[in-house]
């Protein structure tokens, strides 16, 4: 790959990453129209729609195989319960703490379930970048204060539930070897988006109340966030490596940060900002993740 294309796609991994950030902020505006399992089923039906013409530009089959697909179902059942925390979570608290917190936590809780299963080796590097994770997210939950019922508050455990969701949901995804990332998750979305109908009420739905501040939120969590995002993300996997593409998730609290202050004029406490930082370098410790690559010198 060139160095001009590789450009190309860091550029377009950076508004992926923004994508991703800016969910929280969206679910956040939308959970004031619709409750969670209606933010579900628009929000998958649409990406799902949308990710066909991308699926037939790139050549992907459509076929499945029964294996994969009864991992679909298992992990569209995740994605559920992950999406409902997600929803709960930032509609009762706030889309900085949920996106600040609950992404930083996703990879420290992927390592600890694959070392619990004994699928991950620690280390000592490893028990030091825990503890650093642990006062980070200790930090954002600001527990250093003396007011505790800050703390121990609802949404708190939604996104603690949230965080632990997604590594299960991951976890599961990757069993499915036989079959394409980007297929894998337009049949998820399907799937998804047909069990969120059993929990829906269509005659509920107040659509004379929807405005242009839902359907830009609306196409900004299908379109931007969803389609365009994990499009991008299963590619550059593809064409940079996942070495590559993990150092741009690190984006992903902050742009959440970012919006959610700039569009919901939440007020970014220090804590979340110190918090975050710690529970990244622990992150990336935990991972080996490179964020600067020594370039070869030719002599």
């Amino acid at each position: 790959m060139t160095d001009s294309n590789k450009n190309i796609f860091y550029i377009l991994m950076f508004f992926a990453m923004i994508g991703w950030g800016g969910s929280w902020v969206n679910v956040k505006v939308l959970s004031s129209y619709i409750n969670e399992y209606d933010v579900m089923f628009f929000r998958y039906i649409i990406t799902a729609v949308t990710m066909v013409p991308i699926m037939l530009v790139l050549r992907k089959s459509f076929k499945i195989d029964l294996k994969s697909f009864i991992l679909v179902v298992v992990t569209s059942a995740i994605l559920i319960a992950y999406m409902k925390y997600f929803y709960l979570g930032t509609k009762l608290g706030t889309a900085s703490l949920g996106g600040a917190f609950v992404t930083t936590l996703i990879p420290i809780n992927t390592f600890l379930i694959l070392a619990i299963f004994g699928s991950k080796k620690i280390f000592k590097k490893d028990y030091f970048a825990l503890a650093l994770g642990a006062l980070g997210v200790l930090t954002m939950l600001n527990v250093w204060s003396a007011n505790l019922d800050e703390v121990f508050v609802i949404h708190n455990l939604y996104f603690i539930l949230a965080s632990i969701l997604w590594p299960l949901l991951t976890i599961t995804s990757s069993k499915a070897t036989k079959i394409s990332p980007i297929v894998f998750t337009f049949y998820m979305y399907i799937v998804s988006s047909f069990m969120a109908i059993f929990f829906m009420d269509f005659t509920t739905i107040a659509y004379d109340k929807f405005d242009s501040v839902f359907y830009i939120n609306l196409f900004a969590i299908t379109i931007f966030a969803s389609t365009f995002a994990n499009t991008i993300f299963f590619l550059g996997i593809e064409k940079l490596g996942a070495a590559d593409v993990s150092s741009f998730i690190f984006l992903v609290p902050f742009a959440a940060i970012t919006l959610s202050a700039i569009f919901l004029k939440e007020n970014i406490t220090i804590s979340i900002i110190i918090g975050t930082i710690m529970t990244i370098i622990a992150v990336k410790i935990l991972n080996n993740i490179k964020i600067y690559k020594k370039k070869k010198v030719e002599h």
